[in-house]
């Protein structure tokens, strides 16, 4: 008997388990208890790995504040603004993920490294333009053309007489002009599981992501001995040219990833009102160039993105020995020395003096490269709308009390939402709220991770292109109202004309008459801002 019941005794704890689990109070007790212990667990793992350990508390039991927090908004109180701020809710209203999904270290490194999902947008299938550039380097473009598994969807374009013959281009196969997404990666020319997440929601959704490459960068040949600055919109203007020559009557809309932020920000400031984008959009953006490769990070993400970086080098070594030092470029310890030596000749002495400083060797070198590559250097000629999304406890940006606010107060182009948490192009959705009405596809599908930047950038050019189109017909409207007005005051004053040749002639003496609705025109003229852009180069 004694040996039955022993026998019998595994199954009977089994059994008692089963059953305490169900009682709830045990369960929510195990569940806090579980949660305790893996928040240790992690804490210890950031301190092994030398990275920033949270708050203790911070995203461990359920929701929080800080994820369910509406994130802080910083623009000029401009008509674009209070437009955003009625339509855009996904903007507005974020419902990010709770720990241990929510944490910055997993988020940055499942949407730059390892998703947490099993396809994090790779299904996305490309092809590919190769541009040649006027110095003869070479720059990709990567068109999205459909998902794998599923038919091109370029094929229906391509059918149709006298429609474009890019790849990605599948303008012609509905009444209204197509929407290009131009996509910029980071300055590694890295193209992550966030941005292919981002290309296959975009797809979903009806737009046409375009993926930008530079010259020596994801797959591109360097045709010619020289990288491209982390500021120098050269090679991006011609791209953009081109989009804009192959498809003229589309809307091209941008958006980067990170570091890329440097570029499109150049572009947008060196063109001014000259740019072809009509809306841009920065994700956990680089806004001071020189700062963030100053600031140290974790050795985690250094090492990994300085070894990136060396194998990129490594690959043109040959190309490049005949202008740079390569075995000394190839022995730099960060990413900081490498542009230096890349860009500016000689990298500046490490050694201190006494005063504190380093010498003055290669400091003007250095100063006069980023004159040339501050992505801000020209904010103040930005003519289109610019949503930056920030997060606070990004772990590979400088403090978010860093971020330029004067700016985001001051110009009526740039809006800046911070959100208490989100990583490095994380912004992980809570499951089930990601979709946005997008019908389950894209990032917001069935086993993907969802992620509210993602829905935010693509809602925010939807409300904002509807607003700039409201705007054109607007002032289209009132052109067409003072041209009538023109032209009958111009009979009038004809008609006033032949009848004086027709009087006896008199005295010409003549009153000036003044018009009394000057006022009103000019002040409903200030009341609707100049969206139109004043061409200032």
């Amino acid at each position: 008997m004694w040996d039955s019941l022993l026998c019998l005794l595994p199954s009977l704890l089994l059994l008692l388990v089963a059953a305490l689990l169900r009682w709830s109070p045990a369960s929510s007790l195990l569940e806090r208890g579980s949660r305790r212990a893996t928040w240790i667990l992690w804490r210890g793992v950031c301190w092994v790995l030398e990275l920033p350990i949270p708050a203790r508390g911070e995203r461990t039991d359920g929701r929080s504040d800080t994820a369910d927090a509406e994130p802080s908004l910083v623009c000029k109180p401009t008509a674009l603004a209070h437009h955003l701020l009625l339509h855009c809710r996904t903007l507005l209203r974020p419902s990010l993920a709770a720990w241990p999904q929510g944490d910055p270290h997993l988020q940055t490194l499942s949407s730059l490294l390892w998703p947490l999902d099993g396809a994090a947008g790779g299904k996305v299938r490309f092809t590919r333009d190769h541009l040649l550039l006027n110095d003869g380097g070479t720059v990709a473009l990567d068109w999205a053309v459909g998902l794998r598994g599923e038919p091109m969807l370029a094929a229906k374009c391509e059918q149709q007489p006298g429609a474009c013959r890019s790849p990605g281009c599948r303008s012609g196969s509905s009444g209204s002009p197509p929407i290009l997404l131009l996509l910029i990666p980071n300055s590694l020319g890295a193209v992550t599981p966030h941005l292919l997440r981002l290309c296959s929601l975009a797809l979903c959704r009806g737009y046409y992501p375009v993926v930008f490459h530079r010259r020596g960068q994801g797959g591109c040949p360097l045709t010619t001995p020289r990288y491209q600055e982390f500021g120098d919109p050269r090679d991006l203007v011609q791209a953009v040219a081109y989009l804009r020559a192959r498809h003229r009557s589309a809307m091209l809309l941008a958006v980067s990833e990170g570091s890329g932020s440097g570029l499109l920000l150049s572009y947008l400031g060196e063109c001014g009102s000259s740019s072809y984008l009509t809306a841009a959009a920065c994700i956990s953006p680089v806004l001071h160039g020189r700062l963030w490769f100053e600031t140290p990070v974790p050795s985690l993400y250094h090492w990994g993105a300085l070894f990136y970086r060396k194998l990129q080098i490594s690959r043109y070594a040959s190309a490049l020995s005949s202008l740079m030092d390569v075995g000394q470029l190839l022995r730099c310890r960060s990413l900081k020395d490498m542009e230096e030596l890349m860009f500016c000749g000689t990298p500046k002495p490490t050694a201190v003096s006494a005063e504190g400083q380093s010498p003055a060797a290669g400091a003007k070198g250095w100063e006069a490269y980023w004159e040339r590559n501050e992505p801000l250097r020209d904010a103040d000629e930005v003519a289109v709308p610019v949503l930056c999304l920030c997060s606070a406890d990004d772990p590979l940006l400088p403090p978010a009390s860093t971020l330029p606010t004067s700016l985001f107060h001051n110009s009526p182009y740039f809006l800046l939402a911070l959100t208490a948490c989100g990583g490095h192009c994380g912004f992980f959705a809570q499951a089930g709220t990601g979709d946005g009405g997008g019908g389950g596809s894209g990032s917001g599908g069935t086993g993907t991770v969802a992620s509210w930047s993602h829905e935010a950038v693509l809602e925010y050019f939807r409300v904002a292109s509807d607003f700039l189109k409201g705007e054109e017909k607007r002032r289209s409207r009132l052109a067409q109202e003072q041209d009538v007005g023109g032209q009958v005051q111009g009979w009038r004053r004809r008609s006033s004309t032949v009848l004086a040749r027709r009087r006896k002639p008199v005295l010409p003496v003549r009153r000036e008459r003044h018009l009394t609705h000057q006022p009103a025109q000019t002040a409903l003229a200030e009341d609707l801002f100049t969206w139109n852009r004043s061409y200032t180069r």
